[in-house]
């Protein structure tokens, strides 16, 4: 006659673990070594039902924890089923919804032609920024900083509190007050690379690479990459891969959740 733990699992094991795949005979012979054989009949049943108890239990943990251990390898692995990609940050370019009626704008954001001004999608939020523009064909044009309030409609910029750039004739403008001028033999030419760095003081120039020592200041609040195009002008905007390396200590324009 098999003991009561025997017994128990036998009738019960093959129902609840079958499923598993576990075999029903290899479970009983192994609670019977377990059981003691100087117990009841009773107790050993009751003893065969607390095995049965803590198998169930041990089996929803594994069970968990496989589970958890999965999601865990479809979130952090590289790619497969129920992979959520992270968001990619944007890119920084001219924003076409920041930007003068007649001005156009081509290249992936990256050209300006027309009449008018426009902003670029990323205000400077960093202690130290670059950028550069490309003379790609002369006419009028003005480059620098400018706040969300000005009007791009209205070139040349610096007429205002609102904006604070250099202008194709060498000047620095801001609330329509000269601040510096460039000297008069290093006036940006068509294929020229004019930098700026922008350290929420002092708004500095380079051209093709070379200090211009024309620093100048005034604008208050955040500002943004400002560029303006008049009679032809051609501009294109570099705000990564330049073609001169940065001033030490400045860097492309970061997005505010790559500063953080």
């Amino acid at each position: 006659m098999p003991s009561g733990a025997t017994a128990y699992l036998s009738h019960c094991d093959w129902i609840q673990l079958g499923s598993r795949g576990l075999c029903s005979s290899a479970l009983c012979r192994r609670v019977s070594l377990l059981c003691p054989d100087s117990l009841t009949f009773e107790r050993q049943a009751l003893f065969g039902l607390m095995v049965w108890v803590c198998f169930r239990m041990f089996s929803c943990i594994g069970a968990r924890m496989a589970a958890m251990f999965t999601c865990c390898l479809g979130c952090c692995g590289d790619g497969g089923s129920g992979h959520i990609p992270l968001k990619e940050m944007p890119t920084v370019q001219l924003d076409t919804h920041h930007m003068g009626t007649d001005v156009v704008i081509v290249k992936s954001g990256r050209r300006i032609c027309g009449t008018g001004g426009c902003l670029a999608n990323a205000p400077l939020h960093q202690n130290k920024s670059y950028f550069e523009f490309k003379i790609q064909s002369t006419g009028v044009w003005g480059i620098g900083v400018a706040t969300q309030k000005v009007n791009l409609n209205q070139v040349p910029l610096g007429r205002d509190t609102n904006s604070l750039v250099l202008r194709h004739d060498g000047s620095v403008y801001h609330n329509n007050e000269e601040k510096n001028r460039l000297p008069a033999n290093s006036l940006p030419q068509e294929g020229d690379i004019v930098g700026i760095t922008y350290d929420h003081v002092e708004l500095n120039l380079y051209l093709n690479g070379k200090n211009m020592h024309c620093p100048a200041s005034g604008i208050r609040g955040t500002v943004y990459p400002v560029v303006y195009v008049d009679d032809s002008a051609i501009l294109d905007c570099q705000f990564s891969d330049f073609y001169h390396t940065p001033p030490q200590g400045f860097e492309k324009i970061l997005f505010e959740q790559q500063i953080f």
